[in-house]
């Protein structure tokens, strides 16, 4: 169902009953074009183009400085691999390039949708690739560079999203929590449990790897 909402807001099909109000005006108000401009969208599943990094991260706006490419690469932790590969920013990617990690497609992805800047940026569990470490950087990363805008995220790995200043947690199409992160704590319902079981696994996996 998450995914469903996201394509709701971006109108790849509307509510049947009941509506979504932006700015308190129906979406469907809007011009398409000037609703979907709005907005920067990373799907689960990454589109790469069989071109470099740097067109695909220049996808929407091909005259964008250089500095701003490298800067979006930089805020999704992934400037410093594309380094490492030989042709760097001018490695080809898709059927005829290197094969990539799906954490790298990931925040290339990402940064396509950073360089837009764009006033809503909607991340469909766009960092379920990357370990904990990364996502925590990745985050604290865009906390600074999008302050004053809209960012969602969707994420079944709560740590993606304890910083939100609001969460929902649905079931069945129904609100069945809301609040930041220490309020749902303090709720001790589904949020508090859920949370502190993904966190539990987290150390049993990082006590294994240091023990193999």
């Amino acid at each position: 169902g998450k995914t469903s909402l996201i394509k709701l807001l971006l109108r790849e099909y509307d509510v049947d009953k009941g509506a979504i109000y932006l700015n308190d005006h129906d979406i469907r108000d809007y011009r398409l074009t000037d609703l979907r401009g709005l907005m920067g969208y990373v799907p689960q599943d990454q589109i790469l183009f069989a071109m470099t990094i740097r067109e695909n991260v220049a996808f929407s706006d091909p005259q964008v400085k250089e500095e701003e490419v490298i800067k979006a690469l930089r805020t999704c932790g992934v400037y410093e691999d594309i380094l490492a590969m030989p042709d760097q920013m001018e490695t080809v990617l898709g059927e005829r390039g290197v094969t990539l990690s799906g954490g790298q497609k990931q925040r290339i992805a990402m940064s396509r949708a950073l360089v837009m800047n764009p006033e809503i940026l909607l991340l469909d569990d766009s960092l379920s690739a990357v370990d904990a470490k990364t996502e925590h950087q990745i985050i604290e990363n865009m906390k600074q560079e999008r302050k004053g805008k809209t960012t969602i995220i969707t994420a079944h790995r709560l740590s993606a999203i304890v910083h939100a200043d609001l969460i929902l947690v649905m079931e069945n199409g129904q609100i069945k929590e809301r609040g930041n992160h220490e309020e749902l704590m303090a709720q001790k319902g589904w949020y508090y449990e859920t949370y502190q079981a993904q966190q539990l696994s987290e150390e049993m996996e990082g006590k294994l790897n240091e023990n193999i």
